[in-house]
Formats: structure tokens, sequence, C-alpha cells
């Protein structure tokens, strides 16, 4: 559980240096605390998931979800599975600046029908976190008090645009 001076809202994320070593930061989440930090070879502790890694986190676990609510949906009885992401920075071509891609991996244990198996990649690119990286996304920063903050989403909307990404 969070630290009182560490609690945040429900919908908003807060990371802060912790002051050990150069890269190591919490981030106060609805319903706990992630250490985020740098691999000892690049001079962190590593302590915790590189921020590229939290970003291939969400996309593996917003895929997971999607895929298991649409079989449900379906009444699918869905095989074990494991989604693996990982990130790689693509150096730019012909003056064009370097692009991020993310390699997504969906690992379906036993077996499954050809078209089963192809429906659940097309279901998988209908996660809200893939679209939001397909569609890109705009960043606005500023500084101020926690208090002028504007409010992020509600966590219930996450699974709401599951839920209409499927129909």
């Amino acid at each position: 559980m969070a630290l009182k001076q560490f609690e945040t809202a429900d919908n908003a994320v807060v990371a802060r240096p912790t002051g050990f070593g150069r890269f190591q930061a919490e981030i106060a989440v609805r319903g706990g605390v992630i250490l985020a930090d740098e691999p000892e070879a690049v001079g962190g502790g590593g302590t915790g998931p590189t921020p590229y890694e939290l970003l291939s986190a969400a996309l593996a676990a917003c895929t997971a979800m999607t895929l298991r609510l649409y079989a449900e949906r379906k009444g699918w009885e869905l095989p074990p599975l494991s989604v693996e992401v990982a990130h790689v920075l693509l150096p730019g071509t012909e003056g064009a600046p370097p692009r991020d891609r993310f390699n997504r991996l969906i690992v379906l244990e036993g077996g499954l029908a050809p078209e089963r198996r192809a429906k659940l990649l097309e279901i998988a690119d209908k996660c809200p976190v893939h679209r939001t990286f397909m569609r890109g996304f705009e960043v606005v920063t500023d500084t101020g008090s926690p208090a002028e903050h504007m409010p992020g989403e509600p966590a219930e909307r996450h699974e709401q645009q599951m839920q209409q990404a499927l129909t």
C-alpha cells in the first residue's frame, strides 16, 4: 500500500524519485506502488522495470485482458495464454527520426482451430492500449500543484473501452 504522502486519486499516477540510485522512482498507482529503475548496466540499480518495460507491460496486460473478455463473451474455452511485448527503437532512415516499435507475441498453449487463432489475433489489435499506440496521442505538460492537475479517466473507462472494442 502507498505511504500517505504518496497516495493519489483513483485515476492518477504519481512518480517521485526515491533518492536511491540515479534512476529509481516510486510510482503511486491505485492500489499500490511500483518501483521503476534502469538496469545496472546503464547505471541504474535494476530494482524495477524501465519506463519502456512499463509501456510494454500496459500493452501486454491490455491484450491479455481483451482476449480473455472476448473468449468469455463468445463462450469459447480459451487455452492458457501469455502475451510478451518488447520495445525496440528503430533507427530513422533518410533523415527521418527514429521510430518506436513494440513487438508483441501471443503464446497460445495447446491446440486452437486456425479460424479462432486468426480471430484472436484480430481482437488483439482492438485492445484499447494498442489502439492508443496506433492512433497516437498528445502529451500536455504544465507545472503547478497537484490540486491544479486535470484528472485522468476513471479506471472503469478502460473496461468500457474493451467492451466497446469487441462490438
